[in-house]
């Protein structure tokens, strides 16, 4: 077999990236992944400096982890936490609030209440609607967060912004601010990592999770989450005995020395960069990640409360198991979604224009007890004090129908939910109008629950920038308020 080092061919000493490379087989097709970070940093010049503060955390922070639910298509805060009694009063009547209202894609129909039945739960005595029985359940170690606003009622920048700050695309993500600043506690796995719907990737695809101008290296590593599937593809080679462990090897050492020339023409790549880490990373991820995503070293009553059992629930079971263990392994943070964007029909996520009973009701057999089993286990095992637990959808849904059985869009009032790493349990902050259609009190945007998020890992959101075409960059931009109220 011919060297195929470039310009050198002299002996040299095996340091620790050829040492893996050449142990290591099959990272084809592995996603870059959030790793080496100060390699990264040392490796940054010019205009695209870093900034991060070298003393992070700023202060000691209340918790770890993230653990991200985006529910993709925008869920009815109507029809599930958010109760409206004066909506029944006028069931069947004109939506006249006042003004002009604004909607996505129809004109106002009559008014709808909630399709389902509102009761009272918890000592916290929150209103939850029977769409979510399991996490009706939970209230007391939940805060209800009825005043969100977004600034678009169109799924594509709506996502953008609750995900990165911007309704651009171009902005890192919320998890590749978090993974610059804090970088990983296990250098094994991704720090940030990204379970799609097993049904296939959201609206925006990649770009929900991608690093925006921060360098490649922090943008999330998805993995597959369908039971039939590996969790990351090709990490193994072939079993066709095609790939040799030598002709492996001599492939790696040729890439690397691609590689080096390559970098050495183009001194702070960060996609190159990305790409040599994600090589290294899969190297180790032949022993960790299928560790992580055996699922069968859960006990049987693990898996029933899950929902693994029951072949409605236990796609979005297998999800929320993963989190878990992701999380307790030092993973520092895990979005999991709920929706895909599904050119069939129906709708496969909470997008529901047509029918909301069949559409809530479907999404949320799904959804309901695998995240109530994933809240009520964080807490048995003590991890939901350190794991800050954030549930959030683009945008809500309108009180007055669509063409007589759905919602369209409303970016003026919807409801978030956070559990966890020292958010005060049973509480509610915010409020909508008697309609759900507008914020009256305490308008929470994204840049105030990013900060919230940030200052409850211990990082001030005024600090954690970026230097990039001139300006320093932020999560929250120019804006964002700490919610102290819904804090311990």
């Amino acid at each position: 077999m011919p060297d195929f080092r470039l310009r050198d061919h002299r002996p040299r000493l095996v340091d620790r990236r050829s040492f893996l490379w050449e142990i290591g087989a099959g990272f084809g097709g592995m996603a870059l992944s959030a790793l080496l970070a100060e390699e990264q940093r040392a490796a940054a010049g010019g205009q695209e400096r870093f900034d991060r503060s070298s003393k992070l955390p700023h202060f000691a922070p209340k918790a770890k982890q993230v653990i991200q639910l985006f529910v993709g298509g925008a869920m009815s805060q109507i029809d599930t936490f958010d109760y409206k009694p004066e909506l029944s009063k006028r069931a069947g009547k004109d939506f006249e609030p006042g003004g002009k209202v604004e909607l996505f894609e129809s004109i106002p129909g009559k008014v709808a209440p909630s399709y389902w039945p509102f009761e009272r739960h918890g000592e916290c005595g929150r209103w939850v609607s029977s769409l979510f029985p399991h996490l009706a359940t939970c209230v007391d170690d939940m805060c209800f967060i009825h005043s969100m606003v977004s600034k678009s009622n169109v799924h594509g920048p709506a996502l953008f912004m609750m995900n990165s700050g911007f309704i651009l695309p171009g902005f890192p993500s919320m998890g590749s601010w978090v993974t610059y600043g804090l970088g990983t506690e296990n250098q094994n796995l991704p720090a940030f990592v990204v379970l799609p719907d097993p049904r296939g990737f959201p609206m925006n695809g990649p770009i929900n999770w991608g690093a925006g101008f921060l360098p490649a290296t922090y943008q999330g590593t998805a993995l597959a989450t369908r039971a039939s599937a590996p969790p990351v593809h090709n990490l193994f080679p072939r079993a066709d005995g095609r790939l040799t462990a030598d002709s492996e090897r001599d492939t790696l050492q040729f890439l690397q020395s691609l590689n080096a020339e390559h970098a050495r023409q183009r001194p702070g790549d960060s996609e190159l960069e990305a790409r040599i880490n994600s090589y290294e990373l899969a190297a180790r991820l032949q022993l960790s990640a299928p560790e992580a995503a055996d699922l069968s070293q859960e006990s049987a009553a693990v898996h029933r409360l899950y929902g693994m059992d029951d072949p409605v629930t236990a796609p979005t079971a297998r999800q929320c198991l993963l989190a878990r263990r992701l999380t307790e392994r030092g993973v520092r943070f895990v979005q999991v979604w709920s929706g895909s964007l599904n050119a069939g029909f129906p709708r496969q996520n909470w997008d529901a224009h047509e029918d909301m009973l069949n559409n809530h009701g479907r999404e949320a057999k799904l959804f309901d007890q695998p995240v109530a089993a994933l809240l009520k286990d964080l807490k048995a095992s003590g991890l939901l004090d350190e794991t800050l637990v954030i549930c959030t959808s683009e945008f809500g849904r309108m009180c007055c129908s669509q063409g007589g059985k759905g919602r369209d869009h409303n970016p003026f009032a919807f409801t978030s939910w956070l559990a966890g790493g020292g958010i005060k349990a049973g509480a509610a902050y915010g409020e909508s109008d008697e309609f759900a259609y507008k914020t009256v009190e305490n308008p929470v945007y994204c840049y105030d629950l990013h900060a919230t998020a940030l200052h409850l890992l211990g990082i001030d959101h005024t600090k954690l920038t970026y230097f990039h075409n001139g300006m320093e960059r932020r999560l929250t931009d120019v804006h964002g308020h700490v919610i102290r109220d819904i804090l311990n």
